[in-house]
């Protein structure tokens, strides 16, 4: 399979969301850089009102597209997941059980990046209707995520009009995240927004707002 690993790129976003019934709007940014052999990813959310979230993922750039080496999330405290590949195992700060890592193993920030380079390699080959089955780790555990390409969508976000393709990854247990993602297809098909729902609701929504070149 052929990738296309988007150029270095720092995305900012407008984000809004929902937690016990509380609305809120806060930044995000999303800073991609690479060199052709190592990557860095990091997302951070931050907001006067409420605490500040970043996530990392650090690894290299494959034949078979991103292979993380650590992902971490960090709130008020911070978890990572260790990606050891001597061992063939996923293991994990919060003492949670390793898990086998399996070929193409991503993270839960990764995914959206090794998504994008395998959609801006062959867009063709991934018509709507396509399933596309990733590995995926958190700081806890690790699953398969299966993500159903949906279509072409034009979408109006803070930073103009663009053309995108859209993934989903539905539940497929009574506690599973909804995932939604869209693809700028003019804009190396990098991450416009991002949807994440919990099962009672309450959800975080990312939309570009700017681009800046790094």
């Amino acid at each position: 399979m052929a990738f296309a690993v988007p150029g270095s790129v720092r995305l900012r976003y407008a984000v809004t969301g929902q937690s016990r019934g509380q609305a809120w709007t806060f930044g995000g940014e999303l800073r991609w850089r690479h060199d052709g052999e190592q990557y860095e990813a990091r997302l951070a959310y931050s907001s006067p009102l409420l605490p500040s979230r970043t996530q990392h993922s650090t690894g290299r750039i494959t034949a078979e597209g991103l292979a993380p080496k650590r992902f971490s999330d960090k709130g008020r405290s911070e978890q990572a997941t260790h990606f050891e590949r001597e061992s063939g195992h996923l293991v994990f700060s919060s003492n949670a059980p390793q898990v086998p890592l399996l070929p193409g193993a991503q993270d839960r920030l990764s995914v959206f990046i090794q998504l994008a380079s395998m959609l801006a390699a062959a867009p063709a080959k991934f018509p709507a209707g396509t399933g596309i089955t990733l590995q995926t780790a958190g700081v806890r555990d690790a699953e398969p995520w299966l993500f159903t390409v949906e279509g072409d969508e034009s979408l109006e976000l803070p930073g103009g009009t663009v053309a995108t393709r859209k993934l989903v990854r539905n539940p497929r247990r009574e506690y599973d995240i909804r995932v939604e993602l869209w693809l700028g297809t003019a804009m190396d098909y990098v991450p416009v927004r991002i949807r994440l729902t919990q099962p009672n609701g309450d959800f975080v929504d990312q939309q570009w707002a700017s681009t800046d070149r790094s």
